[in-house]
């Protein structure tokens, strides 16, 4: 028993998360189901030249408490900024005055009625001309379909329309392998591989240039390069359009920049932000930021949708339903 104790100290529960990282939120869940929604996850001994040490909790009363009305009591710190720096000053990065500042910008402009329109709009037209067109050839060929990449493709280029008007086109029928996306797919993977090693190991791969941090530095260069040239496509835009260009149409935007009231449109025309915060690096911070947020959410989101239905069929026609209830004849 007191080598057991001993092991438990020495290595914690490392082993359990490297046996179960190929599932690590089915894993989390069972563990939160066994502790009442709140456990301590226990890193290594070694763990004390980078600290492993967590505290999970799936509880709302406390998710609630350490987000919304006690969000100042628990700032993200030190620690979370070197694991998620690729973010930048962005507001999942922010902490006190900072956040607000950013909440108060991005609040307003996400409530727009225009933007509300041009969110529908946009995602509608990325559905019937992208979603739906791979689709019809996929039953047309018989062809198997990850329906996970698919929605990831769908929800990055809605949302890189919705953020900077700049459609990456990943929801093609060839389903193309896209920098941009592919980049931010390996910029995750990094930021959870920091999670799951002692600080000093990934920092010392940091320090060499090999390994996870390697391809996260890579990936770092082709976002900078990308969300750079997408800026500047955008300034030059709108630095030759007149006032009343500015109220013109919506446009799709495929593979350029896109007319319409995308926030990065907002950002940089002013709407009563200081000029200061109209620089390349908060643009940079903000875009990337607002992917990460908009992407995995929702693609998990339908993923899991899905999945529910196939394992659920006798509710398929309750949602066509109740949707032909609420949507136009048209839509419905």
């Amino acid at each position: 028993m007191a080598l057991l104790y001993l092991l438990v100290a020495l290595v914690g529960m490392l082993p359990a998360l490297l046996h179960n990282v190929h599932r690590i939120h089915d894993w989390c869940a069972e563990i939160l189901e066994l502790t009442g929604c709140t456990f301590a996850l226990k890193g290594p001994w070694f763990g004390y030249f980078g600290n492993m040490d967590k505290f999970v909790t799936g509880d709302p009363d406390n998710v609630h408490c350490i987000m919304s009305s006690n969000f100042s009591n628990f700032p993200k710190g030190e620690n979370f900024n070197k694991m998620f720096d690729i973010l930048g000053d962005g507001i999942f990065n922010s902490d006190y005055e900072l956040w607000k500042n950013q909440r108060k910008i991005a609040r307003p402009l996400l409530n727009h009625q225009e933007f509300s329109y041009f969110l529908v709009s946009s995602s509608q037209s990325k559905v019937q001309d992208g979603l739906i067109p791979v689709l019809e050839d996929v039953v047309k060929n018989g062809l198997v379909l990850d329906l996970q990449d698919l929605f990831q493709r769908f929800t990055f280029d809605a949302t890189c329309l919705l953020t900077t008007g700049y459609d990456p086109q990943c929801l093609l029928i060839e389903l193309p392998m896209v920098p941009f996306s592919i980049a931010m797919d390996t910029a995750e993977e990094a930021i959870f591989y920091c999670h799951v090693v002692p600080e000093s190991i990934w920092k010392l791969q940091r320090l060499m240039g090999m390994g996870e941090e390697k391809k996260l530095t890579q990936a770092w260069k082709t976002l900078d390069n990308i969300i750079a040239e997408i800026i500047s496509m955008k300034k030059n835009k709108l630095n030759k359009e007149t006032d009343t260009d500015k109220q013109g149409s919506l446009s799709e935007g495929r593979g350029d920049v896109a007319e319409g009231v995308d926030l990065l449109t907002k950002y940089i025309s002013g709407n009563g932000i200081a000029e200061s915060e109209s620089n390349e690096k908060f643009l940079r911070d903000t875009i990337i930021n607002f992917l990460l947020a908009g992407r995995d959410t929702t693609s998990a989101g339908l993923t899991w949708f899905m999945w529910l239905i196939s394992r659920n069929p006798q509710v398929k026609n309750k949602i066509r339903e109740e949707l032909e209830v609420v949507l136009p004849t048209s839509e419905a």
